[in-house]
């Protein structure tokens, strides 16, 4: 018979960010100790403590596969998906969570996404036909290549990790912000699409394109190699052409009138 094992359970500390509107008139640190395994994700500790030590605290999930995008936070400093961070890898802790940056915080690690919604929607993110089609016609044809230009840019889950990275949207929050931007992006290089002049507006307005001082982290952050900053330079471009298209137009129709 085999003499007996002993495990020692490990711990990490993690220190949540705080913030209960009926209690508490500014955000505070909260610490606990929480036993934790090398296969256990920064949010698997947080429902940990949410089941076993503080029912109070409050965070979204879903899926825990990094495809929901709920489960955004800042997690030392930097935003990400709490179910793609483990705990292994911010030994020794503290482990420290706060909600989201650059967004109004509601309770706890939940935050607003009303104006984020708003972005999305303000993009008209759906296909905006470049002709009248019946559906007897069938179904639009791409080509693989054609796929390709818009399928990085089609991959986004709506975490708002880019915006919590955006130094600009932490500024002025009228920006409309990396992500509504590679959406638009999506839309507006899918060949099937002619709504780019309907969405131009919003291109070429002082919150669209021109408001990104071109940092870059949108793209670090981002789970699913979206790029962002890829897709506002792209529409830099655009904006870009269609200005100057936009003067010479005129003086093309005015000189065939000479």
């Amino acid at each position: 018979m085999s003499a007996p094992t002993n495990t020692v359970t490990k711990t990490i500390q993690i220190e949540v960010l705080r913030y209960r509107p009926e209690q508490d008139s500014e955000p505070v640190w909260q610490s606990y100790t929480v036993p934790y395994t090398d296969d256990m994700s920064v949010l698997q500790g947080l429902q940990q403590i949410k089941d076993d030590q503080d029912g109070t605290l409050s965070f979204r999930w879903s899926c825990r596969m990094a495809i929901c995008g709920s489960c955004g936070m800042m997690v030392n400093g930097k935003p990400k998906l709490s179910c793609q961070t483990f705990l292994r890898d911010l030994l020794p802790g503290p482990v420290r969570i706060e909600a989201l940056a650059h967004f109004a915080i509601e309770r706890d690690l939940i935050v607003g996404v009303d104006k984020f919604v708003d972005k999305l929607q303000s993009v008209k993110p759906w296909i905006i036909p470049k002709e009248k089609r019946e559906l007897s016609q069938g179904e639009y044809i791409q080509t693989p290549a054609q796929l390709e230009k818009i399928e990085q840019f089609s991959s986004c889950i709506n975490c708002m990790l880019c915006y919590a990275a955006c130094p600009q949207y932490g500024i002025d929050d009228n920006f409309v912000g990396p992500g509504a931007l590679a959406l638009l992006h999506r839309y507006n290089a899918d060949s099937r699409d002619g709504g780019m002049d309907e969405r131009m507006p919003l291109l070429r307005a002082a919150e669209g394109v021109w408001s990104c001082t071109a940092v870059g982290y949108c793209s670090e952050v981002c789970p699913k190699g979206v790029d962002p900053a890829n897709a506002v330079n792209q529409n830099k471009v655009n904006a870009a052409k269609d200005y100057f298209l936009g003067w010479l137009k005129p003086k093309a129709k005015n000189g065939g009138q000479a």
